[in-house]
């Protein structure tokens, strides 16, 4: 619904047609199995997902609702039609609830068999809508993921912090960062900036940059500014989003890790967390650029993480509208030298193509500019010996008025 309304707004996709495509994709492997056929519901579903048209889906979500209490339909009507978040809530409830039931009756036909097991157990989860799930309070949070393992493959985790953030919990956050910020474990901009944001949180209102130079860094300023140092080598491209020197969109559905899509997902729903921890961003302004003294060549090798990726740039190009300037790193700065080479040699060429396609043309230009330089030069000549006269003549009579 937030995608649709920014199109009504603006005229603009926020999403590209690969992004949809990816989605189509989930939808088709998340919300749909090989049982759906036997149930009128579901079956219904499993040709709205594949169909294109947002007003086709939801009509297919109506038609299946009127068959059956159906958990998909529900969610899909949540993403596309609801327009406001109370909205949305309610109709993710709903979706939970049905879910809930359809998971209880998997349990109690396990006797029966696989094929009456499959019937009931399909309620899968997609990142974007356990993010709404979550707005009902992080103990659903561990509800979720105890109840439902296979829901760790979408970074429940994430999710979870967020909401923990948003209700300022920030010693439950430090109790979910301790499980799953290990060194075994992948990591993502959510984790990483989270851990900075939470020892940045201890010394940033008392953080001054000329105090620091004067005295030096404290232990916990210096493991604060590490944090931050690490979490810019996973992605450097969120301080800039986080410090508002780039603006902001939507952010696509897929994201690629250390990627820009991953920075401008993580700010918009962080950027707010930031701000509410006093100093937390100026000590962010002041220490993230120091980030790449440690790590000259990105590229080759790292310093706390593998050497960055250089294919997340034509990954991003694919997910973000193009409307949207891609955030490159490393930046592709070419020598001074380099460039006035190729800025001569292209003079160069036009010069000698004019000349080839307008021979008297530019035979009466080479003239009237050699004309111009010889009179230049000449000019310059006689104002120099001119000048060269007058020294003479003042030496000459300052010279008789000292006699």
């Amino acid at each position: 619904a937030e995608y649709n309304r920014y199109t009504w707004v603006t005229g603009r996709e926020p999403l590209t047609y690969y992004d949809m495509n990816l989605s189509a994709q989930d939808h088709q492997t998340f919300f749909t199995c090989d049982t759906d056929h036997l149930r009128p519901a579901d079956a219904i579903m499993q040709k709205a997902w594949r169909e294109r048209n947002p007003q086709a889906r939801i009509s297919a979500a109506h038609e299946a609702l009127e068959l059956n209490e159906c958990a998909t339909a529900y969610i899909l009507l949540a993403e596309e039609e609801a327009t406001t978040i109370v909205e949305a809530e309610k109709l993710f409830k709903q979706a939970l609830k049905a879910g809930e039931g359809c998971y209880r009756r998997s349990q109690q036909l396990q006797h029966h068999g696989a094929q009456y097991e499959a019937q009931h157990s399909k309620f899968f989860r997609r990142e974007r809508t356990s993010k709404e799930f979550f707005g009902f309070g992080f103990f659903g949070g561990f509800f979720l993921m105890k109840e439902f393992p296979l829901l760790s493959m979408f970074n429940i985790h994430e999710n979870l912090l967020e909401a923990l953030l948003e209700l300022q919990a920030y010693a439950d956050v430090q109790a979910v960062l301790a499980k799953y910020d290990d060194i075994s474990l992948p990591k993502s901009a959510t984790i990483c900036y989270t851990a900075a944001l939470l020892k940045a949180r201890a010394v940033s209102d008392k953080f001054s940059p000329e105090a620091a130079s004067r005295r030096g860094l404290s232990t916990a300023e210096m493991n604060a500014v590490e944090a931050i140092h690490r979490a810019v080598e996973f992605n450097p491209h969120v301080p800039k989003y986080l410090l508002e020197m780039k603006s902001l969109i939507l952010p696509p559905e897929h994201i690629l890790k250390r990627g820009d899509s991953e920075a401008i997902a993580y700010a918009f729903f962080h950027l707010q967390h930031w701000k509410r921890v006093e100093g937390a961003l100026n000590l962010l302004h002041c220490t993230w650029e120091g980030t790449f003294r440690m790590i000259p060549y990105p590229l080759e090798k790292g310093h706390l993480f593998y050497p960055y990726p250089i294919c997340t740039e034509t990954a991003d190009r694919e997910l973000l509208p193009s409307f949207h300037e891609v955030s490159v790193y490393p930046k592709k700065e070419l020598p001074f030298f380099i460039l006035f080479t190729a800025g001569l040699c292209s003079f160069t060429a036009m010069l000698a193509l004019l000349t080839h396609q307008f021979p008297e043309l530019m035979g009466v230009f080479a003239k009237a500019v050699s004309i111009l330089c010889c009179c230049l030069m000449s000019s310059g000549f006689v104002q120099k010996v001119r000048s060269g006269r007058s020294e003479h003549l003042y030496f000459h009579v300052s010279s008789t008025k000292i006699n």
